[in-house]
């Protein structure tokens, strides 16, 4: 009999509190609660990790190897599970081969309609592949750029090769490739570069026949030689970045120069496959679309024999353009599309598959979509469960939730104070419930009453970088400034490409990692660490070392990690709690030392709301408030930083900046991951940052965030080529009764008409 739920007894992950919960098959549930409540640790930490690691068992051992790694969840019993389909935030990346028609399967659709309907027939798909050798272009082998060596920066004319003439590391003084050159026998090592003749450039650029003696391993043998251009070439030039070591393309970026490749134009293929046109149109031409003219293009296609494969590629354009990422094109490289961008592009992938009684888990799809694009987000999820499967969404934004068949509401606080099931059921219910989602559900800030006059305008005149059309327009100073617009209408480039770069000293906080480094946590990223540890030390008349887990006080098996790594070769690392400190990461001695009856350990285990309770050290309550102002007071000390989203990375580092005054900060949608009662805060946060005389501006979606602006520059009205617009500038009431802004109506929406207030 086929059950009707997903069964959870039991869930202890992380703060979850014996959590027993069923989750409805084949609906839209979407878990809600404030950051840190415990949605991530039910959703991801217990209900897909099971699943995946059920999965991933069925594999051989030399697979599991290659698939990625999850423990057994805490929990008493998981039932009922489907396999399970994560579509996450985490950006796609990939190398310069990977593209959105790559990764989407569109472009291998488009090659089998050329393979089959273009003129001349010139061979199978793979002759419109740039990742295929009969396809591609041979000069830069489908890359559709080439790397060349600028000379002027590798070689220093004034010196000659015993001087250390080429400036390269691989080329170094007494290095393996000098000695190539030293001993040839072809140059004067102690002629300066710049006083070679004509014959003596070429040689030593391009090579000659013959070969090098050369000392190796007490032997001696016979290297080849090979003038300097063609062996960088081979060397580093014809090799994907991401193959080479960090060094290595540190030191390779100084000597080289990217451009166009002249052969194909950056166009990726060879003539052949150039040469064929199908209703007029090069398959490159095609792929360099926006999806918008694209679908345009195919709809025009009538040849009879590709009728049908001319539907399936129409049916997969439209879920990009449903998706609102019908602005890109399919030549865009994945490494350069955000995380929303990439977590809706895998979900065109979903979209299309035949497979039934799949569990879609999706972690705030809505992250960078406009309020127009949520809508057709919520109807896509409609039709990934009409199909058989079940979807669950970890989600804040309020028009994903009232789509939702089924609301589990996590809570009631953060951390300790949270991982509880506060409220189950249909959103009708949600709304009378006492939790703080129930409470706000319906609540929305209000217009700021008196925006703030500006104390002057940064110009930004003539931007065409990207889809930017000529755009001319001034951002106030001294005030909080919103810009808004629907995905790809030109934001990111208006402020990070233009304005910051006419602003270097302007700080960008962005949701990158702070830390990929384990070690690192809030107490020693924000600095209170040192503090904590001189105060442990004076309490106990120790060094301040002893109470570092870096330092003299690690414990000795885990070297202070807390954690024991395993390496089992072909199966799963191991992951196991270290058994000589518990976890604690100190050593038993260290751990028997106390400040106010806590531990070191139990002091880095304290949220920092916990920590501004129990140290009245005003220098580290100064340090950990801003921490808990733009909602961070659930995160441990003790936590490392390489465990925290976007969102929070972005407020870590916003929280550090409170302090700050005069300055100008860049903000790239900081309500990422807040819940809804948590943006007044975040609001109060900015307010109090402009006030200190800084100037602010952000890129945002959320309309409360808009709400409160005292000046806002909407771009658009579309995205790729049908934004890059100033649609209008001005205060937020003024930007309510503005028809022609796709931003400006939804705002409408969702407040009274209230009277003009703004900037002159």
């Amino acid at each position: 009999m086929q059950q009707k739920h997903i069964q959870i007894v039991g869930a202890r992950e992380n703060n979850l509190r014996d959590v027993c919960v069923e989750i409805p098959k084949h609906a839209v549930t979407v878990f809600t609660g404030v950051s840190g409540s415990g949605k991530s640790s039910l959703v991801f930490d217990t209900v897909a990790a099971e699943s995946q690691r059920q999965l991933n068992e069925t594999f051989t051992a030399f697979v599991r190897n290659r698939l990625p790694k999850y423990g057994q969840p805490d929990a008493d019993v998981i039932a009922n599970l489907s396999t399970a389909v994560i579509i996450d935030q985490k950006r796609i990346g990939g190398n310069s081969r990977s593209t959105v028609g790559t990764i989407t399967d569109l472009y291998a659709l488009l090659r089998l309609l050329f393979s089959r309907a273009a003129t001349p027939w010139i061979g199978y798909s793979n002759a419109f592949s740039f990742n295929d050798p009969a396809g591609m272009c041979p000069d830069c082998e489908g890359l559709g750029r080439r790397s060349q060596l600028d000379l002027e920066r590798l070689l220093d004319t004034a010196k000659s090769l015993n001087e250390g003439a080429i400036r390269h590391p691989a080329f170094a003084v007494n290095g393996w490739f000098w000695k190539l050159y030293v001993n040839s026998g072809l140059f004067d090592n102690d002629k300066k570069l710049r006083d070679y003749p004509d014959s003596e450039w070429q040689t030593l650029l391009y090579g000659t026949e013959g070969s090098v003696p050369l000392d190796w391993q007490g032997g001696r043998i016979n290297s080849r030689y090979e003038g300097l251009v063609p062996k960088f070439d081979r060397l580093y030039l014809r090799k994907e970045p991401d193959a080479m070591s960090a060094k290595n393309r540190r030191a390779l970026e100084g000597v080289v120069s990217v451009a166009t490749c002249r052969t194909c134009g950056g166009r990726r293929l060879n003539e052949r496959a150039l040469g064929c046109l199908l209703d007029g149109h090069t398959i490159a031409d095609l792929a360099s679309m926006e999806i918008t003219d694209l679908v345009a293009a195919v709809q025009r296609i009538t040849e009879p024999t590709v009728s049908t494969l001319v539907e399936n590629l129409l049916e997969r354009l439209e879920h990009m353009v449903t998706l609102g990422l019908d602005y890109l094109s399919l030549d865009r490289e994945t490494a350069t599309l955000s995380g929303g961008e990439s977590q809706r592009i895998r979900m065109v992938r979903h979209l299309n598959s035949s497979l039934v009684d799949v569990l879609y888990i999706l972690d705030e799809p809505t992250i960078g979509l406009h309020p127009s694009d949520v809508r057709r987000l919520s109807t896509l999820l409609r039709t990934l469960v009409e199909k058989g499967n079940t979807v669950l969404v970890v989600e804040h934004d309020r028009d994903i939730i009232e789509s939702a068949d089924h609301v589990i509401d996590l809570g009631p606080g953060a951390g300790a104070a949270g991982g509880e099931i506060v409220y189950q059921g249909d959103v009708s219910g949600l709304r009378t419930a006492d939790t703080r989602t129930g409470r706000f559900l319906d609540r929305g800030l209000a217009l700021k009453p008196e925006p703030r006059h500006p104390m002057g305008h940064v110009h930004v005149s003539n931007a065409r970088r990207n889809n930017l059309k000529d755009v001319s327009v001034r951002i106030p100073t001294g005030v909080l400034s919103v810009v808004t617009g629907p995905a790809g209408s030109g934001k990111s480039t208006l402020v990070h490409d233009v304005f910051l770069a006419q602003n270097p000293s302007a700080v960008a906080i962005d949701q990158s990692a702070v830390s990929t480094n384990r070690r690192s946590n809030p107490a020693t990223y924000t600095g209170v660490m040192d503090d904590i540890r001189r105060l442990f030390a004076r309490a106990n008349g120790l060094s301040p070392s002893l109470f570092s887990f870096n330092s003299e006080g690690a414990c000795p098996s885990c070297h202070g990690l807390g954690v024991i790594y395993t390496d089992l070769a072909f199966m799963d690392p191991m992951i196991t709690t270290c058994e000589m400190c518990a976890g604690r990461r100190f050593t038993d001695d260290v751990l028997s030392r106390t400040l106010r009856g806590r531990s070191i350990d139990e002091v880095l285990r304290m949220s920092v709301a916990d920590a501004i309770g129990f140290f009245t050290e005003p220098g580290i309550q100064r340090t950990l408030r801003p921490l808990d102002e733009v909602g961070l007071g659930y995160l441990p000390l003790g936590q490392p930083l390489n465990t925290l989203s976007g969102g929070e990375c972005q407020r870590v580092r916003l929280g550090t900046e409170l302090g700050t005054k005069g300055g100008v900060y860049v903000l790239d949608e900081p309500t990422t991951g807040l819940h809804m009662s948590d943006i007044d805060r975040l609001v109060r946060v900015l307010d109090d940052l402009v006030d200190r005389g800084n100037t602010v501006v952000v890129i945002e979606h959320n309309l409360d965030v808009v709400k409160n602006a005292d000046w806002v520059i909407d771009l658009g009205p579309g995205a790729g080529s049908s934004g890059g617009e100033v649609v209008f500038e001005g205060a937020p009431a003024d930007l309510a009764r503005a028809p022609h802004s796709r931003t400006g109506r939804f705002l409408a929406e969702s407040l009274p008409a209230q009277p003009a207030r703004g900037l002159r």
